[in-house]
């Protein structure tokens, strides 16, 4: 197996804050069951920002939510950032109305390689390459303005661009310009909360997206 390219950005594995009692405590052995399974886009039309992750946790593919790991700070992020006006809860399945709401916010997330795995260390970059032929036909389909790889490590290692900073990127796929977005893993502890909203306000910018006044500074890290 080739060495993992985003070996510190573990799907899912990340910090938002939930009340104990929303969190399902999940034995290993039953997440171990979902190794391989998928989870299903969730786009729609309208599409601006399509945000593409490594690929799904055990824990998303057991509840079928997009970064449903409830250290992950993907959903708050985008709420800190004026993009969504409210924060599914975590560890859950998302209902019908959130995720038409994230859909109406123009907002769109996929992954670049299908399968679940415990580790992004289970990934190689042989599949987060192959995974660019089904983001470009994704792409393709739905129009969006900005495509956004959500972890600089993977966005190097998938486009073989060792030194590419964090923001807008010098490529398209399909008619999209391709951004490269901090990982909102709980483990990555260069970006704050505040930090990743930042970063992902820019790029929904780009996208022409609405979105309500952000109040905090301008992202600064290039990493």
């Amino acid at each position: 197996m080739e060495p993992d390219p985003a070996a510190s950005e573990a799907p899912d594995e990340v910090a938002q804050d939930a009340p104990p009692a929303q969190v399902r405590r999940w034995t290993r052995s039953e997440l171990d069951a979902f190794r391989g399974q998928t989870i299903g886009d969730l786009i729609g039309p309208g599409c601006r920002l399509l945000l593409v992750g490594v690929n799904p946790g055990l824990m998303t593919v057991a509840t079928q939510m997009h970064f449903a790991h409830p250290t992950n700070r993907f959903w708050p992020a985008l709420r800190r950032a004026g993009l969504i006006d409210r924060t599914p809860p975590p560890n859950r399945a998302m209902s019908e109305e959130d995720r038409a709401h994230v859909i109406a916010q123009g907002i769109g997330i996929t992954n670049l390689v299908a399968r679940a795995t415990a580790r992004a260390a289970e990934v190689t970059t042989t599949e987060l390459r192959a995974g660019l032929e089904r983001l470009a036909a994704t792409a393709t389909e739905f129009r969006p303005r900005v495509v956004a790889i959500t972890g600089i490590t993977a966005y190097r290692a998938t486009f073989a661009d060792p030194g590419a900073q964090l923001g807008a990127q010098d490529r398209r796929i399909g008619p999209a310009v391709v951004w490269a977005l901090p990982n909102t893993s709980g483990l990555n502890a260069n970006h704050s909360l505040d930090s990743l909203a930042d970063h992902y306000r820019a790029a929904a910018d780009a996208a022409g997206l609405v979105s309500t006044p952000s109040t905090t500074a301008p992202p600064t890290t290039s990493r």
